[in-house]
């Protein structure tokens, strides 16, 4: 079909069915082009993209702080050890002048977005001293009931999905549970499952919630399932359930597990947010490694649905297609951040696409409806374990056309210090090590890991330009170092007394246990990389072209005042990327604490904001009253050791 056709249908037939069958369609149309930002990533499919453009590459350099909010979570973190792994990284949304989102700890928070004043608040009442794996809450989800009007009191709800295990549905007018969803307002979605979290916030398509899982998946074999689910949005029934480790002999992704059995693996869970296409009544599903991850003998075979983008049929649960980024996941390589929907220039026509961004440092990009890849992908031989009980898949998909970012394999001339002692400390630590490049087994030896499980990319994830057709997003530039012990050959006390820095996974149920650590050193002059910068970019890919458009450093991690080279080696970074059609990228996320603008067509920093807690979570914008905001929560990550706060921040023209 050629474009202008495509233009022709979209604008005189597509209007006409939305409005007759997909309600939600037309209403999500109407808040993105009236400058709200009604989902984590605006739209349901998570461009990350305002088409608002008050704020604009001639005067963003103008920004000022509009007002702050303080939430009060510091004061909950106070008598436990939360803080230690509490990360704010929200994303709220902002529906019909209001904000809603959630802290750490899933207290939700309503706000007037126009001055920040509190409306109302809610806590589920998590048990602070339970040991969850993480401490974080991306946001929140809205379902609006289209049989009624605005003005009836259960129009609108907020979901919350708890880090213990709960969906709760609110009353958007004054965040009481609606006590006909579920059990008064709760659904509890361990039930049939066993421990399981949710850190992100469900997919809202056609009357249906859908929602994934986290779990901490290097403990175990047998974790529980990763099953992903709908709920009826308005009774909070169970209306399917899909389990990415196949155990119908009829499924076609069965035969690439070695009969897969739940007692050998568990998880491949999708924790990530997924993304809606509710006029083609498809869910797109990121899913993960199965447990553990860093050792498959138990699980052998490709594991099909594992580490893959699974498009379901929404109405259904059933699989349309999928495709498989990692064969036998053995490096936590999961798919970590939302799919991202969007229209396709390509050959003249416009096609459906979807993208992934993956720790790997791989993009793929595939139409929509049937699954097809819009840039050529590749299998290439890639290294062999020599774990006995393992079996490595001989072969990985890559992209042959599309750019490969992060570090992809690191020599002894790689190795960097700032002084002399410590590049030399730097050699010595990569020079024993198994290095043969990306998807390098684990192993006894010690394998280095490029990219790490942190990055490539990671669950910041990706935001799109339509109009410019570039894929934006935060890369890390960081190597991890895997090690395996035999179980019966070393207790877990001895491997920690020589790994003290390093994490455990016992892995019981398996052979071996896995220590897992990374190329950097705490010294006196504090977290010191030990390989060559960058350590950190922002990377827009030009899928016109399928090249890479620029890459810049982003973020500083050493004092430039002692190395005045550090504002060129970048920071690493968790937190997202925001584009507009103002031509601007927004994106915080780095160690340094900075909230940034850039040209979205160059690269160019055109302005910056020191933040007072680490902005470690995706920004949005929105309009109202004919001004345009934009919002990014401060409040720090305890695993990255950023200083930890509870703002929400909010910039805007004089």
């Amino acid at each position: 079909m050629k474009r202008w056709i495509w233009t022709f249908v979209c604008l005189f037939f597509a209007p006409a069915i939305w409005a007759q069958n997909h309600p939600q369609i037309d209403r999500e149309k109407n808040f993105f082009e009236n400058g709200q930002w009604a989902n984590y990533g605006n739209n349901p499919g998570g461009m990350g993209y305002s088409p608002l453009k008050q704020i604009n590459t001639a005067n963003a350099s103008q920004l000022k702080l509009a007002w702050t909010y303080h939430t009060g979570e510091l004061k909950t973190y106070e008598n436990t050890r939360i803080g230690q792994k509490a990360a704010f990284e929200t994303t709220p949304l902002m529906v019909n002048g209001v904000l809603y989102f959630s802290t750490p700890t899933n207290r939700v928070i309503a706000l007037s977005a126009e001055k920040g004043e509190e409306l109302w608040t809610f806590n589920p009442k998590v048990n602070l001293q339970g040991g969850y794996s993480e401490i974080t809450s991306r946001g929140v989800s809205k379902w609006i009931d289209s049989s009624l009007s605005p003005e009836d009191d259960d129009y609108l709800r907020i979901l919350i999905a708890t880090i213990d295990g709960r969906l709760i549905a609110l009353n958007a007018k004054d965040g009481q549970p609606v006590n006909s969803f579920g059990e008064n307002g709760t659904i509890d979605l361990t039930e049939g499952i066993g421990r399981i979290q949710v850190t992100s916030p469900p997919a809202v398509i056609n009357d249906l919630i859908v929602i994934g899982s986290v779990m901490g998946d290097n403990q175990n074999i047998d974790y529980p399932s990763g099953a992903v689910r709908a709920y009826d949005a308005r009774s909070g029934k169970l209306r399917w359930s899909w389990d990415p480790i196949p155990t119908d002999p009829e499924d076609p992704a069965y035969k690439a597990w070695d009969n897969p059995d739940p007692s050998k693996s568990g998880a491949a869970n999708a924790w990530a947010p997924l993304s809606a296409d509710p006029a083609r009544d498809l869910v797109f599903v990121p899913t993960s490694s199965p447990s553990p991850d860093y050792y498959g003998g138990e699980r052998k075979g490709h594991n099909n649905y594992a580490n893959s983008l699974v498009a379901l049929k929404a109405s259904t649960g059933k699989v349309v297609w999928h495709f498989q980024a990692v064969h036998h996941d053995l490096w936590d390589f999961d798919v970590p951040a939302q799919p991202v929907l969007f229209d396709l220039e390509k050959d003249g026509e416009m096609v459906p696409a979807v993208a992934i961004v993956t720790k790997m440092g791989h993009i793929f990009v595939f139409n929509r409806e049937n699954g097809e890849a819009m840039f050529p992908i590749e299998e290439r031989p890639v290294p062999k374990s020599d774990v006995p009980g393992e079996e490595t898949a001989t072969t990985q998909p890559f992209p042959a056309q599309l750019p490969l970012l992060g570090l992809r394999k690191i020599t002894k001339e790689d190795a960097w210090g700032p002084t002399p002692e410590l590049k030399a400390k730097a050699e010595k630590r990569i020079a024993p090590l198994r290095n043969e490049g990306i998807f390098t087994p684990p192993s006894f030896e010690g394998t280095i890991m490029t990219p790490s499980n942190v990055g490539g990319m990671n669950w910041s994830g990706a935001c799109f330009d339509p109009e410019r057709q570039l894929l934006i997003t935060n890369v890390n530039y960081l190597a991890a170092l895997i090690t395996l012990y035999p179980r019966d050959k070393k207790q877990i006390n001895e491997i920690r007394a020589v790994n003290q820095r390093a994490e455990i996974g016992r892995q019981t149920g398996s052979p071996y246990v896995m220590t897992r650590d990374y190329l950097f050193e705490i010294s006196s002059q504090g977290l010191i990389m030990q390989t060559k910068p960058p350590w950190g970019t922002l990377a827009a890919i030009d899928l016109k072209t399928g090249k890479l458009s620029w890459e810049v450093p982003l973020g500083i991690m050493m004092d430039p005042g002692k190395f005045p080279e550090a504002v060129n080696w970048g920071s690493l970074s968790l937190g997202g990327a925001m584009c507009t059609a103002g031509g601007l990228t927004f994106i915080a996320g780095t160690l340094d604490g900075f909230f940034r603008a850039f040209d979205s067509q160059t690269g160019k920093m055109l302005w910056g904001a020191q933040l007072p807690a680490g902005g470690h979570a995706t920004p949005m914008s929105y309009q109202v009253n004919g001004k345009q905001y934009v919002l990014v929560a401060a409040g720090g990550h305890g695993k990255l050791g950023t200083p930890l706060g509870d703002q929400i921040m909010v910039y805007a023209l004089e």
